[in-house]
Parts: structure tokens; C-alpha cells; sequence
């Protein structure tokens, strides 16, 4: 098992790691909506929100010579699904034709009250 740290993605805020490499597997932890440089909300607006958890998680794989298109499981958390359509909009940007396996989820509460939180796991080729 490796630990991934890179000072391109949010720090973690509690007793994890922004990913873990097993096997031929890269598990990228939750990523909240955080400005690396600043460990601050990027803002208020869902699309912004969503576009810096992919941000996150790209530079998380990125650190490892891994692209989003290694991507083969995201587990999407929300606030409100109300934001569905404005959050696929963003994914699909970024996804594109690779589509992968994927859950989302309405849930009562975020860490930091953020409106999105995102995990993936990459396959290492």
C-alpha cells in the first residue's frame, strides 16, 4: 500500500489520506470543493464546487502519472438534488466518453457545509 500527498489537492482535514495506491488501484478519498493554495471554499455557485472536486481528484491521479480517464468508479455526494443537472453538465465535461461506473446521492450534511463531495478510484495501466 503507498500513501498519495500532493500539495496540488486540499490537505485532508482529518485522519485520512487523499488517496491510497493498492494492487493496480488508486482510491482518491472525498474531495471537498477546496482551493488547494488556500484550503478555502472556491465558492457559493454548485458549478464552481463541482469543477474543483474534479480539479482535486485530477491532481491527486496526476501526481501518479494518472489520467481521469483511468477513472472507472465515482461516488458523488450532494447537498441537494435539486443540482443534478447543473453537477452532470460539469462530470460530463470532464468524463466525456469514458462514463464511469457511478453513484449519486442526496445527503443531509457535507464537511464544511459544502455543497459536493466526490471519490474515485482509478485503475494505474
Amino acid at each position: 500500500m503507498e500513501i498519495i500527498n500532493t500539495e496540488k489537492a486540499p490537505k485532508a482535514i482529518g485522519p485520512y489520506s487523499q488517496a491510497v495506491v493498492a494492487n493496480n488501484l488508486i482510491f482518491v478519498s472525498g474531495q471537498i470543493p477546496f482551493v488547494p493554495a488556500t484550503m478555502k471554499l472556491v465558492s457559493d455557485d454548485i458549478g464552481e464546487q463541482t469543477r474543483q472536486c474534479i480539479e482535486n481528484i485530477k491532481a491527486i491521479l496526476e501526481s501518479k502519472n494518472v489520467s481521469l480517464s483511468n477513472v472507472v468508479k465515482c461516488s458523488v455526494f450532494i447537498k441537494d438534488m435539486n443540482d443534478f443537472g447543473k453537477i452532470n453538465e460539469i462530470y460530463a465535461e470532464y468524463f466525456g466518453e469514458t462514463k464511469p461506473a457511478r453513484a449519486c446521492v442526496e445527503v443531509a450534511r457535507l464537511p464544511r457545509d459544502v455543497k459536493i463531495e466526490i471519490e474515485a478510484i482509478a485503475v494505474i495501466n
